[in-house]
């Protein structure tokens, strides 16, 4: 390799501004053959002609569109390389790429709004899964209430992924759930007795269409049941007074697994 003044070309580090590439990338491609530079200083620093940059242009651009160093080396060098066949082959991995991104860009959307409404069905949809009684105003208050907790955040992340047919399923599921309470109740099932233990585990697990639930926290979900005048409309429209009994059999079921029902905790 010829010696040259600085004025003869652009050493590395003009190189790398100029092109957006970084040094190192530049340095490696000079080691393994690819984009060497023609001249280099007395002092042994390398030098890039017009020539060269009119490669590392080349370089650059088939690299950004998703061509490995080894295929650019063919497109560049190698004269039997069906260049338009392999851009054609660049281009369609190009658009799977477009489409996944597009995709993420979807699911992202569909996060972000799960986030901030929680529900993501209009009031028709809402009325028709959960009944017209439903009041499509609930998930907003829901999100002043606890839009800074984890549950919040676990709920947004089922809700992003569900349309309004898994939306009936989990509503089935909760009337079903419903339903066995109300029976459970009606025939006499005694808190602590393995039928209502049994359907302690199970609102655990349909409530868990909505985000993890411990044992410490169904014991307060119990006492909210009991308490707040909207849930216990609910549970007491079933049954009179199945408010009280559903939070009995989840202290009983507590105190089976060592929780003290007074004492527990949203943990």
């Amino acid at each position: 390799m010829p010696d040259a003044t600085d004025a003869d070309g652009l050493p590395v580090g003009q190189v790398s501004t100029r092109l957006g590439v970084t040094v190192r990338a530049l340095h490696h491609w000079d080691e393994i053959g690819l984009a060497r530079p023609s001249l280099r200083t007395a002092a042994g620093y390398r030098l890039y002609t017009a020539g060269d940059l009119e490669r590392l242009h080349r370089i650059v651009v088939y690299r950004e569109i998703g061509l490995g160093l080894d295929r650019i080396r063919a497109v560049l060098d190698d004269s039997t390389t069906d260049v338009p066949g392999a851009l054609r082959a660049q281009r369609a991995q190009v658009s799977e790429r477009i489409e996944r991104l597009q995709q993420l860009g979807a699911g992202l959307d569909r996060m972000t709004d799960a986030h901030e409404r929680g529900l993501l069905l209009t009031a028709e949809q809402q009325a028709a899964v959960f009944g017209p009684q439903w009041d499509p105003d609930g998930p907003a208050r829901a999100r002043q209430l606890w839009g800074d907790t984890t549950q919040w955040r676990q709920y947004a992340e089922r809700s992003a992924s569900r349309g309004p047919e898994e939306w009936q399923a989990v509503a089935d599921a909760v009337a079903a759930l419903d339903r066995a309470l109300g029976d459970a109740m009606d025939a006499g099932v005694t808190p602590g007795s393995p039928e209502a233990n049994r359907l302690v585990e199970r609102h655990r697990e349909v409530f868990a269409s909505y985000f993890p639930l411990t044992r410490q926290m169904q014991v307060c979900l119990g006492r909210m049941y009991e308490a707040d005048p909207a849930f216990a409309a609910h549970y007491d429209g079933i049954r009179a007074g199945l408010a009280t009994w559903f939070r009995r059999i989840v202290d009983a079921e507590a105190r089976a697994h060592g929780i003290d029902p007074d004492t527990a905790t949203w943990q």
